[in-house]
């Protein structure tokens, strides 16, 4: 039988400990389910005994990398029979190391990425890559204690950039919740007959496709991209795409859109070309769910961009 896993990631002091108490209180999340929660750092916030009971949850601690093995992982759900499992991460293992420990029944249905926007500055100043791999991991980032500042600073370094396809909240010290990109307009004229992606605009298209593909559903777009074509592709599909920079030259990635065409065989890897196409949302392993896919109606060669990296900003 399948087991959902809620997987909570952040530093210390982050506010993972009291985002799972929201949870795990949530009539509309708890309806009676037994839930195994592992604690895998000593938070500053603790869950007593009386609230676990309460809430059908049972905790075990991990206090060790070394300790967090597929055997005890398997030893827990023998002995405890849960119906999902939460995860209190530790801010400074890496989330590699979930893919080797994880049962095969263990499925990892969300992660929850918390930061305290007090000391987002200071992470980023000094973990930045251990930041990076926070947010990259998430499906949702909520920022608590946030004020009008650090709302100004978070948005500032472009966290949209790190994880377009992540859902952002930003939560001020008296639990009020906006969305990191309310009240912000389309960056394009999505009414135009063909939405003309600029060399420069790459970056800023991706991101807001991947952020919400259902504005580009049924547009035509056109956009400069390099050809990619894994081993395991279809005949039919490419990727034309850019090699993007989220924060450093460590971060240089290559971003971009499935795109389907009879012509994407017969396509030079790595030449460029000019690619007019028709958006559908669709789902692919690769997005993790639903995401843009491109039926291309035309396939032009093209002179690579004086600007070959992309920039979020």
């Amino acid at each position: 039988m399948e087991i959902p896993v809620y997987l909570f990631t952040g530093f210390l002091e982050g506010g993972k400990t009291s985002f799972i108490r929201e949870v795990l209180s949530d009539d509309n999340f708890t309806q009676d389910e037994k839930t195994l929660l592992l604690l895998c750092e000593e938070g500053v916030e603790e869950l007593d005994e009386v609230f676990l009971k309460r809430y059908r949850t049972v905790s075990a601690v991990i206090d060790d990398e070394n300790g967090l093995t597929r055997t005890r992982l398997q030893q827990l759900t023998r002995e405890h029979r849960p119906d999902r499992v939460m995860i209190e991460y530790n801010g400074m293992w890496s989330t590699d190391l979930l893919d080797a420990a994880f049962p095969a029944e263990w499925q990892l249905y969300q992660v929850v990425n918390s930061i305290n926007a007090e000391t987002f500055e200071m992470y980023v100043s000094n973990m930045g890559a251990k930041m990076l791999e926070h947010i990259g991991f998430a499906d949702l980032i909520v920022f608590n204690r946030c004020t009008d500042a650090t709302k100004e600073f978070i948005r500032s370094k472009n966290v949209r950039a790190m994880n377009p396809r992540a859902t952002i909240f930003l939560e001020d010290m008296n639990g009020n919740t906006e969305d990191y990109a309310e009240g912000m307009p389309p960056p394009f004229d999505l009414d135009a007959p063909i939405v003309e992606i600029s060399d420069l605009d790459y970056g800023l298209w991706y991101m807001d496709a991947m952020n919400d593909p259902s504005r580009y559903e049924g547009k035509t777009v056109r956009i400069k991209g390099m050809v990619y074509r894994g081993k395991n592709f279809p005949a039919d599909e490419f990727v034309p795409g850019r090699f993007g920079m989220v924060c450093c030259a460590d971060d240089v990635t290559f971003i971009g859109f499935i795109c389907r065409s009879e012509l994407a065989k017969a396509l030079k890897p790595e030449s460029w070309v000019t690619v007019t196409a028709k958006v559908a949302v669709e789902y692919y392993p690769q997005y993790r769910g639903d995401g843009p896919v491109l039926y291309a109606t035309r396939i032009e060669p093209a002179e690579k961009p004086q600007e070959e990296l992309v920039y979020f900003n």
